[in-house]
Formats: C-alpha cells, sequence, structure tokens
C-alpha cells in the first residue's frame, strides 16, 4: 500500500518508517497521541495516508507542519524525505509531551526537521523561507489560513488534508479569503482530499 501511494521506497526508508511505529505504540500508550480505536490502524489511516504528501510537492525543500501532534503528517514527511538533500521539515507543536515524542523521533530516525514546542503564531516572522505548508487534523479551513496568512500571501503553497465535509469548510472560507485552489483526490480514502492552497489573499471589508 506504500508503495502505491509513494512508489518505490527504499529499504532505509522503510525501516525509519517501521522504527516510528514502534516508537508510536510506545508513546501512545502513555500520552494519547491518538485514540486506541486508530492504532491497529496505525500504517493505512496515518502513515500511508501521510505518506501520499511530497509526491505532491517533488521540489519543495522548505515544509513547515502545523499541529504535528503524532507526527502526521509532518514526522513521516521528514522521514519520507530523509535521503533528499537540502530539506527541512519544521514541525510545530504546542503540546509539550508531544513535542517531546516529535523530537525523539527526529533524533533516533535522522530525518531532517526541527521540532518547534508553541503555537503557530509564535513563528510569524520568525521562518521565512517556506515553500510548502502541510496540517492533518489540525483547524478548520478558515482558521488555518488565517494561522497560515504570513506565509501564504507570499509565494508558499499549503497542503491540507481534509475529510468529508471540505466542501463546506471551502465554501465558509470564502467571505475572508479569496485564493488558488487544487483538489487532489486522497488515495486512501475516497471521501477525503488534499486541498492545495496558493495566492492567498483576504477580503477587502467596509
Amino acid at each position: 500500500m506504500l508503495r502505491r501511494v509513494a512508489g518505490d521506497v527504499s529499504r532505509e526508508t522503510f525501516m525509519r518508517l517501521d522504527l516510528f511505529e514502534q516508537r508510536f505504540r510506545e508513546w501512545n500508550s502513555r500520552i494519547n497521541l491518538t485514540s486506541s480505536a486508530d492504532t491497529d490502524q496505525i500504517w493505512p489511516r496515518h502513515i500511508v495516508d501521510s505518506a501520499q504528501i511530497p509526491a505532491l510537492r517533488p521540489r519543495s525543500r522548505r515544509w513547515l507542519d502545523f499541529g504535528s501532534g503524532g507526527g502526521f503528517p509532518g514526522a513521516v514527511l521528514a522521514i519520507m524525505l530523509a535521503e533528499t538533500d537540502g530539506v527541512t521539515v519544521h514541525l510545530v507543536e504546542s503540546n509539550r509531551k508531544k513535542a517531546a515524542f516529535l523530537s525523539r523521533i527526529v533524533a533516533e530516525t535522522g530525518a531532517p526537521a526541527q521540532v518547534h514546542a508553541c503555537r503557530i503564531e509564535a513563528l510569524h516572522g520568525r521562518i521565512d523561507d517556506v515553500e510548502t505548508i502541510t496540517a492533518r487534523a489540525v483547524a478548520d479551513l478558515k482558521t488555518l489560513l488565517f494561522l497560515a496568512r504570513p506565509w501564504l500571501e507570499g509565494p508558499a503553497t499549503a497542503l491540507f488534508q481534509k475529510g468529508r465535509d471540505y466542501r463546506r469548510e471551502i465554501e465558509d472560507s470564502r467571505d475572508a479569503w479569496r485564493f488558488d485552489l487544487i483538489e487532489h483526490q486522497s488515495l486512501t480514502d475516497p471521501e477525503a482530499v488534499i486541498l492545495q492552497i496558493a495566492a492567498l489573499r483576504a477580503v477587502p471589508t467596509g
């Protein structure tokens, strides 16, 4: 299934993902990285779902992942790109325990990532050369666009993973935002999409 969404994957990458799964299960039993009901589906529902992201922006080298939590998609993304030169993935997670988990994963897998244990707003003006922003199960689209505004009003592009209610979220955001949009069908869930968003601009008021 991994090959179907990500193409050929090296043995080293698969070993890193396998280590990620082991550590995820260990930490999840202590700090609830995800619901217990999801644990048995960690590969198809979380790891493979996250692994489809890099192919949508194959030339991107500077990534910023909002609300990285249990590592989806940001930590998996960083592992998938570990053998690509010049990559940095910024993982943003305000929960200190989850940030500690992410730091452990980065250290053990050698993934090209930096963990920021803070709120997303705290990074406004601190990380400038972002090319791609990712987020999964963090907030509604309207809120995500507000958080991503400092980067998306520039040259950055967003890849936001959304479920079956994505069309409502798009419409709800239109009163505040205009943007270029491409909808990518998820390769792991027929009801889900990845929203590719660029050229963000606020709707004038008054």
